[in-house]
């Protein structure tokens, strides 16, 4: 008699593997080597750089049209080149960064890649008619320095646009306390509050160095934009203008000597 054939069980069933994803170490506040971990995430419009996508787009709003083809905007702090796609036609778009892999991001963007430090740009004086800091200032630790920079950079005339955080206890709750925790918020650890700069502090280093201000507004997230981004994360989400500047601010400044 032969044995009879058992059925097979669970017990048999080859055993599934469940594959995780590491997620990035958490590294101290305002690490450059956060950029490194997050290379990948420039272009992902639902990643961790979300919301530099929706900035981008408004820092392009203040960004004049060149005086004539080949007039060059400098882009302090570039990264992948996010800026690309809302620089007006005509410029000579060169872009400025320490990380060599974001760089060759903007690279394939179209961005002319200067690696090097914001405080000291391996660029002539007076060679560029707009330059950009857009979510840069919070980041650096010798503002003076990076001031400096810009005002150097810019031809007499020549306008820089900029975008930062105040120093204040609001912006600390919602970009830090809670916006790190958001979906399309900055990554944890992105921001150190402590490097944060209040909109007087700005505008007398920006007078220091000869540049002049000439609009400063708030901003802040379009709440029905968000709310249908939540709700599909291929929606891009709208900042608009806000009075107040207690937590993000925005602006335009002149070189007038």
């Amino acid at each position: 008699m032969q044995p009879r054939a058992r059925t097979p069980g669970p017990a048999d069933a080859t055993p599934s593997v469940l594959v995780v994803s590491a997620a990035p170490p958490l590294r101290a506040r305002n690490a450059p080597e956060q950029y490194d971990d997050l290379a990948h995430a420039w272009w992902d419009p639902q990643g961790p750089f979300a919301a530099l996508h929706w900035l981008a787009a408004a820092r392009g709003e203040l960004v004049p049209e060149p005086s004539e083809p080949g007039a060059t905007l400098v882009d302090l702090g570039c990264g992948g080149g996010l800026m690309a796609p809302h620089v007006p036609a005509g410029f000579r778009h060169v872009g400025v960064d320490r990380n060599a892999a974001a760089l060759a991001q903007a690279v394939e963007r179209g961005v002319e890649a200067v690696q090097g430090d914001v405080t000291a740009v391996p660029l002539p004086d007076g060679c560029a008619e707009v330059v950009i800091a857009g979510e840069l200032i919070e980041h650096v630790e010798d503002l003076p320095a990076l001031i400096s920079e810009i005002a150097r950079l810019l031809a007499p005339g020549g306008v820089a646009v900029y975008d930062t955080i105040n120093a204040t206890l609001w912006a600390r709750l919602s970009l830090v306390w809670v916006g790190e925790r958001l979906p399309g918020g900055p990554p944890r650890h992105i921001h150190d509050p402590r490097l944060f700069v209040p909109p007087r502090r700005l505008a007398a280093l920006f007078s220091a160095h000869g540049l002049e201000v000439e609009e400063q507004f708030g901003l802040q997230v379009h709440p029905p934009s968000y709310v249908r981004f939540l709700r599909d994360r291929s929606v891009p989400v709208h900042m608009e203008r806000t009075r107040s500047l207690a937590a993000l601010y925005a602006g335009r400044v002149r070189r007038t000597s």
